[in-house]
């Protein structure tokens, strides 16, 4: 039964691995060293990791929240909550971006009246980093909740009883034992946010971003520089994933127990 699937499995990892491969090696040192020179290229790269890296923020912030309170709390209309939280994830991102230049463009339902105070995310970073977030969080609040969920309730209630406060317990035993699936919520929101292509254009095509910058490259000048530019973005993002993955797979710390 193994060998039977170790022999599917090895299909879809190379099903996986021979397009990555033939990207990797498709072009030659100089393309590589001629795209790396390009100022746009670099930029448009540093603006990528930027924007991802505070939509993990966001994450962190706004999804551990949500998913502590679906892990914890039974109520009313929860399916519908988690039907929500799913739904970026069955949309189509075009249709995504399509509905947040709805409501935050400049004459959108919350874009106009923001834009009043300075808040603007058409054409803008905020634009780029809310885009990345709407077609991420679903993977952080997922995770995060099956992280808390791992935690047994228990643990909680004795420290309860002991005097702790709600965030005492909360900060010095569910986080640290549910960081596992804390982290690997945030690296996939990471991973997520960080290529996102079709929302982030429809509402921030400009300062582009790495995967937009990708693509312009391709319209103008086909596949020589568009493939390097692609293996320039691709060895950033796998070096930064592979460090999330790691930091996200030590042993989690054991809770300290609150006083």
């Amino acid at each position: 039964m193994f060998w039977a699937f170790w022999l599917m499995g090895a299909t879809l990892l190379a099903f996986i691995a021979l397009p990555l491969l033939a990207l990797l090696l498709h072009p030659t040192l100089a393309d590589l060293r001629q795209v790396a020179a390009m100022a746009d290229v670099r930029s448009a790269i540093a603006l990528s990791l930027a924007a991802a890296f505070s939509s993990t923020v966001l994450a962190a912030l706004f999804a551990v929240p949500l998913a502590y309170v679906l892990a914890r709390q039974h109520f009313r209309g929860k399916s519908a909550v988690e039907a929500l939280v799913d739904l970026p994830l069955t949309m189509p991102h075009t249709i995504a971006g399509i509905a947040l230049l709805l409501v935050f463009s400049r004459s959108g339902w919350l874009g106009g009246p923001l834009a009043h105070i300075g808040l603007e995310f058409w054409g803008t970073f905020a634009g780029i980093v809310l885009a990345m977030s709407y077609v991420g969080l679903p993977y952080a609040v997922n995770a995060a909740r099956a992280g808390f969920e791992a935690v047994d309730p228990q643990i909680e209630r004795a420290a309860r009883i002991q005097g702790a406060t709600p965030w005492a317990v909360f900060r010095a035993v569910t986080l640290p034992l549910a960081r596992p699936g804390i982290a690997t919520g945030l690296t996939l929101c990471f991973a997520r946010a960080i290529g996102e292509f079709a929302a982030v254009v429809l509402l921030a095509y400009y300062p582009m971003t790495a995967p937009i910058r990708i693509y312009d490259l391709f319209l103008q000048s086909g596949l020589r520089q568009s493939v390097a530019a692609s293996v320039l973005f691709l060895l950033v993002v796998m070096a930064l994933f592979w460090g999330m993955r790691l930091l996200g797979t030590r042993r989690a710390p054991q809770a300290t127990w609150p006083r």
